[in-house]
């Protein structure tokens, strides 16, 4: 496996950072989940925007144009041979010193990896997740806005192992005030009747690339009312049909949420629906990886 790291492919083995770098010793960095399809990366210059607004946000000066990022991607996916994979590309403050004062890291640094990923096994999609709703609140946007994809991701780390702990598949986080935010590494969405309903983004939500996506089929291919609305438990309890969307997992049906079985407990039709119409869309669109595409 060849990895991207600072301008030059290396090998797995040799694709290391140093340990003062910033990313490493106190999570100060940014990062994207990027998909590639059918030879095609989706939805890249919406994940591009979103990383260098995360940067942006942590006041980190990245020194690579959003082309150059784009052609790092394309690269490292070439390198490996790829046409369906999972991309992570990380861009950390870089090497500084045991303080925290971001002036002491000179430039950036950014490694990117292209692999195969399968974040939850295929029975999940045909009979549901079963997710619980976890104690750990969301971060409060005035601390560190959900909005930022950062590499401090302990808030999502300590929710999801209480889901593991729970044997559950993922867990619903709650913001400060206790309505729905998202889960450890997803958004969640409801369905009630002919209204898709999520979260909205200024109540502790990160906007997902997928979800953006979801909300413009089920408005526009299913005829769906689209909301984003402030949801509590009780909501996600009683809706119809209940769903996670992120870029590992695409589209996952919710069959079960803190021991309530959702709808009749099988994924629902509008939800397969869902599943089935992203798909396809992502199979053919995106930025191609090779000439013949």
């Amino acid at each position: 496996m060849k990895i991207f790291l600072n301008g030059k492919l290396v090998d797995k083995e040799k694709a290391v950072i140093s340990i003062f770098d910033h990313g490493v010793l106190y999570g100060d960095g940014v990062f994207e989940g990027i998909r590639a399809y059918n030879g095609r990366v989706f939805q890249l210059r919406e994940h591009l925007d979103r990383l260098c607004n995360s940067a942006r946000a942590i006041m980190m000066d990245v020194p690579w144009s959003k082309k150059e990022l784009e052609e790092a991607v394309i690269l490292t996916l070439r390198a490996n041979r790829l046409r369906d994979a999972y991309i992570r590309l990380v861009i950390t403050r870089g090497i500084g010193d045991l303080g925290l004062d971001a002036r002491m890291c000179k430039k950036p640094s950014i490694f990117i990896i292209a692999d195969k990923i399968a974040l939850y096994p295929k029975e999940y999609y045909e009979k549901g997740l079963s997710v619980v709703t976890a104690s750990i609140r969301r971060n409060i946007s005035e601390a560190l806005s959900p909005s930022i994809k950062s590499l401090n991701y302990l808030n999502n780390v300590l929710a999801k192992a209480e889901a593991v702990r729970q044997n559950a598949a993922e867990a619903i986080m709650l913001n400060r005030e206790g309505y729905v935010a998202e889960c450890t590494g997803d958004n969640i969405f409801v369905i009630k009747g002919n209204v898709l309903v999520t979260p909205p983004t200024w109540a502790g939500v990160l906007e997902g690339i997928t979800r953006n996506i979801v909300m413009e089929i089920a408005r526009n291919k299913l005829k769906l009312l689209v909301k984003e609305d402030l949801l509590t438990p009780y909501h996600v309890y009683v809706g119809d049909e209940v769903f996670l969307t992120g870029t590992a997992a695409e589209v996952v049906p919710v069959t079960c949420v803190d021991d309530r079985v959702v709808g009749d407990g099988k994924p629902g039709r509008l939800t397969l629906k869902l599943i089935k119409e992203f798909r396809e869309f992502a199979r053919i669109t995106g930025v191609p990886i090779y000439d013949n595409v």
